[in-house]
């Protein structure tokens, strides 16, 4: 069922994909099947796919993919050109920006803000609140590639800065800070702001707080 205000005439909905209502749908591909799936036989990708569900009020813009089998939350929005594979679950009001890979059963809390060019990966788990900056890096394999995926947890109200990494296993606790450029190599305590290569505590995020506080009124 499609109830959005807007679907582009060149947007591809496949299989029982539901759309809410006034969702706006530019020119992307919703429902795509897994590759098991297109590499067998096949008449159409509709026939094939399980379709994905789009909360109302979504925004979708053009050169987005999203696999079957995703759910995204009521509002969420996407820049251009982002992909969301299979059994990954968006909350409500998430922004997700130009260009970034979300991968398989990847778990996005509510109100999370994800900026361009980051990529998620298989089995990333990142709580409501989070803010990830662009070009930032998660990964799950300690040794690539092995047989076994080792995902990273990202907790509530957490702020990873542009071109941090996170290495595989990694949990980066509530409210803490990750500062742009980071390598992130062990868990970050609830609170803690680190940075460098390898990250270490530098502060403690009241004092960051204060510091963003300074820096907004641009004294």
């Amino acid at each position: 069922m499609v109830r959005a205000k807007y679907v582009d005439a060149n947007a591809v909905i496949l299989g029982p994909s539901t759309i809410g209502e006034g969702a706006f749908v530019d020119a992307v591909v919703v429902g795509y099947p897994v590759r098991a799936k297109i590499l067998g036989d096949f008449k159409s990708l509709d026939e094939i796919s399980e379709g994905s569900r789009i909360g109302a009020g979504s925004i979708l813009r053009s050169g987005s993919v999203i696999y079957e089998r995703a759910v995204l939350g009521s509002g969420v929005e996407l820049g251009h050109n982002v992909l969301i594979r299979e059994e990954t679950v968006v909350g409500d009001g998430v922004r997700i920006g130009t260009g970034s890979i979300v991968e398989k059963g990847v778990r996005i809390g509510k109100n999370a803000w994800i900026q361009s060019m980051v990529y998620i990966p298989n089995g990333t788990v990142i709580e409501e609140d989070v803010f990830i900056g662009p070009n930032a890096v998660i990964t799950n394999d300690k040794y690539p590639p092995s047989k076994r995926l080792d995902p990273v947890v990202i907790r509530r109200g957490a702020v990873i800065g542009a071109n941090a990494t996170l290495v595989a296993g990694v949990e980066v606790g509530e409210g803490a800070v990750v500062a742009a450029g980071a390598v992130v190599t062990r868990d970050v305590p609830p609170g803690a702001v680190v940075a460098g290569v390898p990250a270490r505590e530098i502060s403690r995020v009241d004092e960051y707080l204060k510091k963003r506080e300074v820096y907004e009124r641009g004294v």
